[in-house]
């Protein structure tokens, strides 16, 4: 199975380049599975139903959330399609869900799960405690497991990357934006990347209008951040795995656009 990873989709510009470079992806890698984290594909935060349907109608199987999953009061419509997930370390009584098995374009079975660090994060439920607490139920209907880890600190995501290796089939860090040249197998088996990077403006600081941004660390005054404009990126990986569900290989990829 190979399973095509696209990094956090920021705005207009990034669903725009998404638009564009997919197509050449799907033709060139021929994946079997699409998962993109969609957080900040709103203006830069959240996701709308209206920013959803776009994405999904792109040939995107399953969009991952992360911090900025509710920053939208429309955020509850959205948790009614199956093929979007939230972090599954929030609290049971919170909208939306943490994981899905889907079938694959090979007619396999695949898990994702969105989970999320806490460190300079919302303190939510343990990741590390909660993976314990699924796994054992994912792993009944499918051997094929990917966690989108949407956390801050590269140690944090490190450190959960080697408590999954064997358990799961890939582990992809999100949310820092910048992608990682860590890519490899892990000794088990199981695929880890610390950060797939962004597809968005790829002239501003991760995603945001520059100067806004400068202005806010040269004064110390909070800014209403915009999503930049100008040149976009495409980043994320492609993770392809074997019968037994552990990954063979895991590789980068970067798209640049107009």
């Amino acid at each position: 199975m190979k399973i095509l990873f696209i990094g956090d989709i920021v705005g207009e510009p990034g669903r725009e380049l998404v638009a564009r470079k997919l197509p050449e992806l799907k033709d060139r890698e021929k994946p079997d599975f699409i998962v993109a984290n969609a957080e900040n594909a709103a203006g830069g935060k959240g996701i709308t139903t209206q920013v959803m349907n776009e994405l999904l109608s792109f040939g995107i199987d399953v969009l991952t959330l992360g911090n900025h999953t509710f920053d939208r009061k429309e955020t509850d419509r959205v948790f009614e399609n199956p093929a979007v997930l939230r972090p599954v370390n929030y609290p049971a009584n919170v909208p939306g869900r943490g994981y899905g098995i889907y079938e694959a374009g090979n007619g396999e079975n695949v898990a994702v799960v969105n989970a999320m660090g806490r460190v300079y994060m919302p303190h939510i439920d343990c990741p590390f405690v909660k993976m314990n607490e699924i796994l054992p139920e994912i792993s009944k209907t499918a051997k094929n497991i990917l966690v989108d880890f949407h956390a801050e600190i590269t140690s944090e995501k490190i450190a959960f990357g080697w408590y999954m290796d064997g358990r799961v089939s890939a582990v992809v860090g999100t949310h820092t934006h910048v992608p990682t040249a860590d890519e490899k197998v892990l000794p088990s088996g199981t695929a880890f990347i610390t950060d797939a990077g962004m597809t968005g403006p790829a002239e501003g600081v991760i995603g945001m209008d520059r100067e806004l941004v400068l202005k806010k660390f040269l004064t110390g005054i909070p800014q209403h951040f915009s999503v930049a404009k100008g040149a976009s990126v495409m980043q994320g990986c492609v993770i392809t795995l074997n019968s037994s569900g552990r990954a063979d290989e895991i590789r980068r990829f970067e798209e640049r656009g107009r």
